[in-house]
């Protein structure tokens, strides 16, 4: 397990006094208690104290503000099957009771499943509950980088199939990552310093925006059984989540879509066209979170997936 050490908070500078001083800016001799020194531009907003610097050489770390710990924003357990999370979704979104239907109204909104898949061949199906006449929906895979206020694949827009799909189809979706887990970006620590959280990364990881593609990589759909074509070859690496965004207009009946994790496929298809035969994504394991005390107890603990 790598060692990461944080340096102690650097002290902060100090002005230099000017006598005799007639500079407009110059505060009054008679205010009380002494003038306060101003915070450096990397200061901590709400804290007050400067960002913890990591020791030089092949443990620097790069620190940025985290909203909160992945592990206070999980909703996913040991002892649950795969659902879709009431965490990593809109707040405009809906999911029902048995955290398998969801639906919204007015702009694109999206939530995604609770656990996601980076190597291997994987499996879903959506059925499509209720279009209404102004009803859309946006469905298929979503990275941990997707924005929950947007479509599903909002980046990656393009025709591959001739059909369309309504209310009552059911929409099957496909995934094939090959030795896809050397390709999934390595996720940053998450260090708690001051009561605040941090991602500390190593420089290069925040630089590179794009994960390099997962060769031979592939992602097609099908309807009611029936393959629809190749609609992504040569993706990039991570994780990936099975995720929907609807939309409707104002003051129209919910868009809802209900999920079917498997094993058990209304339409599961008989001919893959050569492809990998795929594992039902309710076969995907629980991935846990733990706390690891990787610096020094002043400096806080860092959390990773395990």
């Amino acid at each position: 397990m790598k060692h990461m050490t944080l340096a102690p908070p650097a002290p902060p500078s100090k002005k230099s006094k000017k006598k005799n001083s007639n500079s407009v800016w110059t505060r009054p001799a008679s205010r009380k208690g002494k003038k306060k020194a101003k915070q450096p531009a990397n200061a901590l907003a709400s804290g007050g104290g400067r960002l913890p610097r990591p020791s030089s050489g092949e443990d620097e770390l790069v620190l940025t503000p985290a909203p909160r710990f992945a592990a206070e924003r999980n909703d996913d357990a040991p002892d649950l099957p795969v659902l879709l999370s009431r965490v990593f979704k809109s707040d405009k979104v809906e999911v029902s009771h048995d955290r398998l239907t969801s639906c919204s109204t007015k702009g694109y909104r999206m939530v995604r499943a609770t656990r996601g898949v980076a190597t291997g061949a994987w499996y879903f199906e959506v059925k499509v509950l209720h279009l209404g006449s102004s009803g859309h929906t946006r469905l298929g895979w979503a990275t941990n980088n997707a924005d929950l206020h947007a479509p599903v694949h909002k980046a990656w827009r393009a025709k591959y199939a001739d059909q369309e799909y309504g209310e009552g189809d059911v929409l099957g979706f496909y995934i094939h990552l090959p030795d896809g887990e050397l390709y999934e970006p390595k996720q940053p620590f998450l260090v708690h310093y001051k009561g605040l959280p941090f991602r500390a990364e190593a420089p290069k990881a925040t630089e590179q925006k794009t994960p390099d593609p997962v060769p031979g990589s592939e992602i097609c759909y099908f309807k009611n059984g029936v393959c629809q074509g190749t609609a992504f070859v040569d993706i990039p690496g991570g994780r990936y989540y099975p995720a929907a965004s609807m939309y409707t207009l104002p003051d129209q009946p919910n868009c809802e879509v209900r999920f079917n994790f498997g094993p058990n496929f209304e339409f599961f298809p008989e001919d893959f066209g050569g492809r990998l035969v795929p594992q039902p994504m309710s076969d995907v394991p629980y991935r846990p979170y733990e706390l690891a005390n990787e610096g020094p107890v002043e400096n806080g603990t860092a959390e990773k997936t395990i």
